[in-house]
């Protein structure tokens, strides 16, 4: 017999720690080759991790709802030299083994749009005159790094001033710890750590999760602590907030033909086990819509404007438990209404059971999200980091509308919809961002280019 490490999985090139959330398995356990051990959650997904060789659970060496880096010692399993030699090595080679490592570890980052055989997403890039000293590009830092320096008061400049030992440079949790060691010996340089965020324009505003009030029991408050998802979209809201200048507009849609092609055809999806809905013909409009004005498909890197050749749309979907989450429909410029339709089902069902792949929610481009779907007709969607819009859709109702009926102006009872665009001010002007909705609004009265 002979024990294993179990590490912290890489979920992604962008991963570089996870939340330890439930382990299935208690030391003593019995387990199989692929057997669920444990639940973690990252920056890009909750998922299950499975265990590398069938064995016994001998030792957890970190609890739950603990924050590790990827790759640290999670575990340990003892097993047979038999499963050992079947599963390619031992201790040597267990991070190789390590779940999903193998599989994950070449996963495409969001910016970097990979499709599943590895091929970069080609970009273009058009390059902004330079109107000052130029700007320094921002860094990412983890919710655990925003947390850490949120509660110990460090400023987004002392952020900036330390040097990360992540992968890419990036920050890490032990890089930060470190920082203030250094810091309560007083050995930060002077100015590292007293530079006021907001001395000028151009710096970057510190981003924090909430205002610091403080209650205790007893004065007519429940405090109910954040879990790691809505911690999560709290700093990814917030963040988008501060990166990019929202503007918004609105427009309105006759839904007229959508209904008719939806009774025509519903049975038919029905036989599939799924309803024709709204989504995939707003879908296959915003398809249509960025074919004519590709800036829409973009991102801001410094300077810099990558706008994306391909068109991976992100389909907002709420959870059962009050979660939200984006999985992606890849290269959606290639799939019929039908074909849309299948995918955004497909994606959304197993983003409620939590069966989605890293890969699933990554490199998305464009992002709809569908408030009807509440009763509501219109809202102020927020932008879907680093993307450069978002689309949202209203409830399909009844209203007495003015049409033109053989060229007289007639009142008429029609399904009515609208459509709110946000927008990154930075890249897209207003004209551009109205021209974009009104081209939606009018491909979707139009209907699909293709059924099947």
């Amino acid at each position: 017999m002979k024990k294993i490490d179990v590490v912290m999985p890489k979920m992604g090139e962008s991963i570089t720690e996870g939340k330890i959330l439930k382990w299935l398995k208690q030391p003593g356990d019995k387990v199989e080759k692929d057997e669920t051990l444990l639940e973690i959650s990252t920056d890009k997904v909750d998922t299950e991790v499975p265990s590398p060789v069938s064995g016994i659970l001998v030792e957890i060496l970190v609890p739950e709802n603990e924050v590790v880096e990827v790759d640290t010692k999670i575990a340990r399993i003892e097993t047979s030299e038999e499963e050992i030699d079947g599963s390619g090595g031992g201790d040597e080679n267990s991070r190789d083994r390590s779940p999903r490592a193998a599989d994950t570890s070449s996963l495409p980052e969001v910016s970097s749009g990979a499709d599943d055989n590895g091929a970069k997403e080609e970009i273009l890039a058009h390059t902004a005159p330079s109107r000052g000293p130029q700007a320094v590009k921002a860094r990412f830092y983890s919710p655990v790094v925003l947390r850490i320096a949120t509660t110990e008061g460090i400023s987004m400049d002392e952020l900036a001033s330390i040097e990360g030992t992540g992968i890419n440079g990036r920050v890490t949790k032990k890089d930060v710890l470190k920082y203030l060691e250094r810091r309560a010996a007083g050995d930060v340089a002077p100015g590292e750590s007293t530079r006021r965020v907001g001395a000028s324009a151009s710096e970057t505003p510190p981003i924090a999760l909430g205002a610091g009030v403080t209650f205790s029991d007893g004065q007519d408050v429940e405090i109910i602590e954040m879990d790691n998802v809505r911690q999560l979209i709290a700093e990814h809201m917030v963040r988008s907030v501060h990166t990019s200048p929202h503007a918004a507009m609105f427009s309105e849609v006759d839904m007229t033909l959508v209904e008719k092609i939806r009774e025509r055809h519903g049975e038919d999806f029905q036989r599939e086990g799924f309803s024709l809905t709204y989504m995939p013909f707003v879908a296959d409009a915003v398809v249509r819509a960025i074919k004519d004005f590709p800036l829409i498909n973009s991102s801001v890197d410094g300077t810099k404007i990558l706008v994306k050749r391909r068109i991976n749309l992100g389909i907002a979907t709420a959870l059962s438990d009050g979660g939200l989450i984006v999985p992606v429909v890849k290269d959606a410029d290639s799939l019929s209404l039908a074909g849309l339709a299948r995918s955004i089902v497909d994606l959304s069902r197993r983003a409620r059971r939590k069966q989605l792949k890293p890969e699933e929610i990554q490199g998305g481009t464009f992002t709809i999200t569908n408030f009807g779907v509440f009763g509501n007709l219109f809202g102020f969607p927020i932008i879907n980091q680093p993307e450069a819009a978002i689309l949202g859709i209203g409830s399909v109702v009844k209203r007495a509308v003015v049409v033109d009926m053989d060229g007289s102006d007639v009142i008429a009872i029609r399904p009515m919809m609208y459509l709110s665009l946000s927008i990154d001010h930075r890249v897209i002007d207003g004209a551009l961002g109205g021209m974009f909705l009104e081209r939606v609004a009018k491909y979707l009265g139009e209907g699909p280019a293709s059924l099947t």
